[in-house]
């Protein structure tokens, strides 16, 4: 096998014997044949050999990857490697070929068809595309297949897959040609399929047509045709029931615009409401996939016509009934979820004032989806009470069983909100008063029978707790007593009923008479080894701190020994929740007694800290340390006093102490990111927290980051080093002058390193450090301009952002953007700064930076455009074209230049100089005369133009060539 890509290496037998030693041969073998093949995919010679392959290769595997690979060279490589003289012999031998495989194997004819679709989109001399198919397959029955499938493909290729070298107008006309001219002839083919035999009126591939053309068939023309009663008969064939269920949802979907489809609906709905008895026989027969089918049709129909439903609730109410015996049905739940959005769209228009008519009609029927849901909620029974592993250790199944209990909560609140809060909560009562009836007296400390019906609606009270008011004082007064009777020998109940607690916490500020037995019932379940109840304890103890803070305020004291006994027992996230809570109380305490309570709480930590630095030996150990420092970062971001800004504050003053252990911890461990990152983040939040009152830790802090990231090249510090510039800025008050020099000082040093780093280490490795550092740029421009624009440093801050663009990672490269986006601001007159009044300083700014745009300019719309058409993730697009205005709106001669000697130097053969001259043509006229409204044009004419080429070239096969990235480099 010929691997290095020779012209004569590309033969039948040899791309065989690569497909051969990819399935079987060693790693060493199969990395070579794959190269061989992905350069033979590229290749001129792959037109004839794919072609050979279809017509003499037996086996379907070869066979599929030629026809794969045809696709690929027809939709990449079709307008430069193929006279357009050739184009109608090539779409011959693919219809001699759809004719050879019309009978299958289906994957390589669906490849074909796509293949005969794309070349038909391209080949705009190709007029009678419909004609030339349907008589070049023929009519004997062995080619329908090959039609439907050619039929289907083709509006997904026109209107999805373009990925091909035609401009947008050829795009437009050729979607008109290809598509809306043929549409009626379409209707006509496939009415007469469908009468053409019995079997033909239930074949997928027929309803699968149908669904392809509704985008481009008018719905009405669908509905008032034979189609549509064969689509309803489609329902009742198990071969076509999942093909002709999506295509009745898409007619129903495509009358969503109700107003202009009145008669169509009209239409339609005693025709959707004739399935309805399928839904009990799919549910009697067990057939969940048919079941999920008709669930789906009734809910695409819901959600297309619920304003009708909301409008006329009498002559729509079989609709929501049918809906509502959907989910009543569902015993697996799997189709229950289609109907959610249908009861959230009609709570949205029930709820308004205009529609209450229809709300106390259609109130019933809410009220019964409540019934249904509550059914619903409950985990599956178990013979034994005690077993708790209710899905056989598929945990992949139970957490999906979770997600879909959340997505069942909100449509338990919206059923509350179209009932009101009290009849909803009178319901979730009963069901608890149920269960207490029949089962209460038979629960033991050993067992709770038929818990599942006692959890469930405890879930569903807790999902209600959002929309319940904390006045409330009809039904919660006669709940709540329960739950602190809730066994708790059960974990799933204890659970529940700890989340009911954490998530009524407001209801209980203004209910103090219950907060203690709730607290009690939470804290005593610190005592389990569950985790997941430990869990819930700690995130429900969190809530009644900051919403009952100034309730629990005189136990300050006493909680900070139960938190010093059980904070070691617990997860990370856990010990945080905890922390916060905590920190929360303290928070709220007399001014004068936070240094003394945050020595008490504080301490203790720094004790742990301490000893876990001096253990902390491998990475484990090293993690446990980084994820403890969290806990006091907790303190800082919480514990917040009031304090005149002339007085030491007492939470900096115990934050003093702190800092030397923080910062040796950092020493210690430099070259340990998790460690350097919690330190960061610490410091950071102090900065914020604090602001001018952290004067007094604002040198040793300074340095401490300097010194870090010198040390450590991490971006951490640059990030914690932004929040200093902030809060340390020209327009602050009480801020010293000698203070902002100093900031200032601080950042110059902070920016020179970074840049020798860039100059020293490629982008590609410098992702994260290069995001943190623009970030902290924007920070600078904002606080800073007057220091930063002037300065020797801004222009290869700027160099170092054109060389950022280069990189194909969404984070770094849309920092650098953001950074250049407000810089060119400076050049105009609306800078993106925080004080306008810049008087005579103004001018020279504009000038600083007038005077960089005319040396860069040209780099920086090389590297956005190369992003733009290349390597941008697709988020960077709008800041890339953001650029691109900003430069127009500056420069427009010079940048209409750039972006000219730019797209000359894209790689040979993917543009030519027809469409070159055509862009530039067109930029040029909107540029003249001045009306800079004319800019948004030409920065439209841009997108279109990077977009157009980004789908017809994924990327150069040869690199960016011309395009690529200059190294910055740095002598500072």
């Amino acid at each position: 096998m010929a691997s290095n890509g020779a012209t004569d290496g590309f033969t039948t037998p040899n791309v065989l014997q690569a497909m051969l030693t990819m399935r079987s041969g060693d790693s060493g073998s199969k990395k070579a044949a794959m190269d061989y093949l992905q350069k033979f995919q590229k290749s001129n010679e792959a037109w004839t050999t794919t072609i050979s392959i279809l017509q003499g290769s037996p086996e379907a595997e070869a066979q599929l990857f030629a026809a794969t690979t045809l696709k690929g060279k027809i939709t990449y490589d079709l307008a430069t490697q193929i006279p357009e003289s050739e184009h109608a012999a090539l779409r011959n031998q693919i219809l001699v070929l759809l004719k050879k495989f019309a009978s299958g194997p289906k994957p390589v004819r669906v490849q074909l068809c796509v293949c005969l679709a794309i070349l038909a989109i391209q080949m705009q001399s190709w007029k009678d595309v419909l004609q030339t198919v349907v008589s070049a397959l023929g009519d004997d029955v062995s080619s329908h297949a090959c039609i439907l499938d050619f039929l289907r493909v083709l509006p997904e290729e026109v209107t999805e897959g373009r990925k091909i070298t035609l401009s947008e107008e050829e795009l437009i006309q050729r979607t008109s040609e290809l598509l809306a001219d043929n549409a009626n002839e379409v209707v006509g083919l496939l009415i007469n399929y469908a009468q053409s035999s019995p079997a033909a009126a239930t074949n997928p591939q027929l309803f699968e047509c149908i669904t392809s053309w509704l985008r481009e068939v008018p719905v009405t023309v669908v509905v008032n045709s034979p189609l549509l009663d064969a689509v309803i008969n489609g329902l009742s064939d198990d071969r076509s029931l999942q093909a002709a269920a999506e295509c009745l949802g898409i007619i129903c979907r495509e009358t969503r615009d109700v107003d202009d489809n009145l008669e169509t609906i009209q239409a339609l709905l005693p025709k959707v409401l004739q399935l309805r008895p399928r839904i009990q026989a799919l549910a009697d027969e067990e057939d969940i996939e048919g079941f999920k089918a008709i669930t789906r049709v009734f809910a695409d129909a819901g959600d297309s016509w619920v304003l009708l439903c909301a409008r006329e609730p009498q002559h729509f109410r079989p609709l929501v009934d049918a809906l509502l015996e959907c989910c009543a049905r569902d015993k697996e739940r799997d189709a229950i979820h289609y109907t959610f959005n249908f009861w959230y769209e009609l709570k949205q228009y029930l709820t308004l004032e205009h529609y209450i008519a229809a709300r106390v009609q259609l109130l019933d029927v809410y009220s019964k989806l409540v019934d249904v849901l509550l059914k619903q909620l409950e985990y599956p029974e178990s013979d034994d009470p005690n077993e708790f592993d209710l899905f056989d250790g598929d945990r992949e199944q139970e957490e999906k069983f979770r997600e879909f209990r959340h997505h069942m909560g909100d449509t338990m609140k919206d059923a509350c909100q179209v009932m009101g809060t009290t009849e909803c909560l009178t319901k979730v009562h009963e069901a608890i008063k149920i269960w207490r009836e029949k089962f209460g007296g038979q629960a033991t400390e050993s067992a709770v029978p038929h818990w599942q019906s006692l959890e469930a609606p405890l879930f569903a009270l807790r999902a209600l707790g959002r929309l319940v008011d904390k006045e409330e004082n009809i039904v919660l007064p006669e709940i709540m007593p329960l739950l602190v009777q809730i066994p708790i020998n059960n974990e799933k109940l204890r659970f529940a009923a700890i989340m009911v607690f954490g998530r009524y916490t407001e209801w209980t500020s203004a209910h103090p008479d219950y907060l203690q037995p709730q607290l009690s019932y939470v804290l005593a379940s610190f005592q389990t080894s569950s985790q997941e109840i430990l869990r819930a304890a700690a995130q429900s103890f969190k809530y009644f701190c900051v919403d009952c803070k100034h309730l629990l305020g005189p136990q300050a004291i006493e909680l900070q020994g139960f938190y010093n006994s059980i904070l070691d027992t617990l997860s990370d996230h856990s010990k945080e929740d905890l922390t916060e809570g905590v920190a929360t109380v303290i928070s709220v305490q007399k001014t004068e007694d936070i240094y003394s309570l945050l020595k008490l709480y504080c301490d203790p930590l720094v004790q742990r800290l301490m000893t876990k630095a001096n253990n902390a030996t491998d990475d484990t150990s090293k993690l446990e340390l980084a994820d403890h420092i969290n806990l006091l970062t907790q303190y800082v971001q919480n514990v917040v006093p009031y304090w005149p800004s002339n007085s030491d504050n007492p939470a900096v003053r115990y934050w003093q102490e702190v800092f030397p252990i923080l910062a040796t911890i950092l020493d210690n461990f430099i070259d340990f990111v998790p460690i350097c990152e919690r330190i960061c983040r610490c410091w950071r939040f102090m900065v914020i927290s604090y602001r001018t009152a952290i004067t007094p830790l604002l040198g040793p802090l300074a340095n401490k980051l300097a010194e870090g990231f010198a040390k450590s090249k991490q971006g951490c510090f640059l990030w914690a080093s932004s929040a200093i510039l902030r809060e340390f800025s020209e327009d602050r008050e009480h801020v010293e002058d000698g203070i902002v020099d100093s900031i200032y000082g601080f950042f110059e040093a902070q920016a020179t390193n970074v840049l020798r780093m860039m100059s020293d280490i490629a982008p590609i490795d410098l992702p994260d450090v290069i995001e943190d550092f623009y970030r902290l740029l924007i920070d600078a421009l904002l606080y800073y301009p007057q220091r930063l624009i002037p300065s020797p440093l801004f222009t290869p801050i700027f160099q170092a952002a054109i060389s950022a663009l280069s990189l194909e990672k969404q984070e770094p490269v849309s920092a650098a953007l953001h950074y250049i986006r407000d810089l060119l601001t400076y050049g105009g007159d609306n800078p993106a700064s925080s004080s306008q009044q810049f008087g005579a300083v103004g001018a020279q700014l504009r000038e600083h930076v007038r005077q960089l745009l005319l040396s860069q300019g040209e780099a920086l719309i090389k590297q956005t455009l190369a992003g733009m058409m290349i390597t941008f993730p697709r988020d960077c697009f709008s800041d890339g074209s953001g650029v691109l205005l900003g430069m127009f709106e500056l420069l427009p001669a010079e940048t209409s230049a750039w972006v000219d000697r730019t797209i000359r130097m894209l790689p040979a053969g993917t543009i030519t100089d027809a469409e070159a001259n055509k862009l530039m043509a067109k930029i040029n006229e909107k540029l003249q005369g001045g009306d800079r409204s004319n800019l948004r044009h030409v920065r439209t004419l841009l997108q279109d133009f990077t977009n157009t080429y980004r789908r017809r070239y994924i990327a150069p096969r040869d690199g960016l060539g011309m395009l690529t990235a200059a190294r910055f480099h740095f002598e500072g």
